[in-house]
């Protein structure tokens, strides 16, 4: 049975991110058990990891931080082993090489950049970014496998992901300009996005996140 670690570290909608992973999972072939845990080693031999997020930025990688081994654990599974990974908002901002939310906080570093509040060019463009919008530029990557162009995912966010060039740039969004919606490096992804909250076109990026072999 495949693993799946949904890290608890004390930010995150974990319980709407357990059931829509419950639910992607349901109509693929071979069981998918689904762990809601900051159990290093739980996470160490996990198949496959989700890392959610909610709020800012520095608050978060602190959460992370705190938990004991729990960095560790991601760069056993992630980083030396290659199982997949999914962030997810923040989760997502966490791949930064830093957040500049409220100072300068070092993220994870997995992806190179920094994660920077929005600044959309309009007065009809607000911030935080909220509600329904569709992804453009969508590279040809196995998570987007099924979805149409310009397919509308639920945002909630002030601040976005902008690694260093665009090879790491999976999708982006306009909202008064356009930002990073989704990036990618190797068995590493992330969506600012909720898929949890994007109904079908959610829970297809779920499913393919859960059969992607990268």
């Amino acid at each position: 049975m495949q693993s799946i670690a949904l890290i608890d570290y004390g930010s995150g909608n974990l319980r709407s991110a357990e059931k829509a992973l419950l639910k992607a999972s349901g109509g693929l072939d071979g069981a998918r058990d689904i762990v809601v845990t900051a159990d290093p080693d739980i996470i160490a031999k996990a198949d496959a990891i989700v890392l959610p997020g909610v709020g800012a930025f520095a608050a978060c990688m602190g959460l992370v931080e705190a938990r004991a081994g729990l960095i560790e654990a991601l760069e056993a599974a992630v980083r030396a082993r290659g199982a997949p990974f999914l962030g997810i908002c923040v989760g997502m901002q966490l791949l930064a090489t830093r957040g500049l939310e409220f100072g300068e906080t070092r993220g994870l570093g997995w992806i190179a950049g920094d994660v920077k509040r929005i600044e959309p060019d309009g007065r009809d463009f607000k911030v935080p970014h909220m509600g329904w919008n569709g992804l453009e530029d969508m590279a040809d990557h196995a998570l987007f496998e099924g979805l149409p162009a310009q397919v509308p995912v639920y945002f909630t966010h002030s601040f976005a992901f902008y690694p260093n060039g665009n090879d790491n740039v999976m999708a982006r969004v306009d909202h008064g300009g356009l930002f990073p919606a989704a990036v990618a490096r190797d068995n590493i992804a992330g969506v600012q996005f909720h898929p949890e909250k994007s109904q079908a076109a959610g829970l297809r990026l779920l499913a393919n996140f859960l059969e992607w072999r990268p």
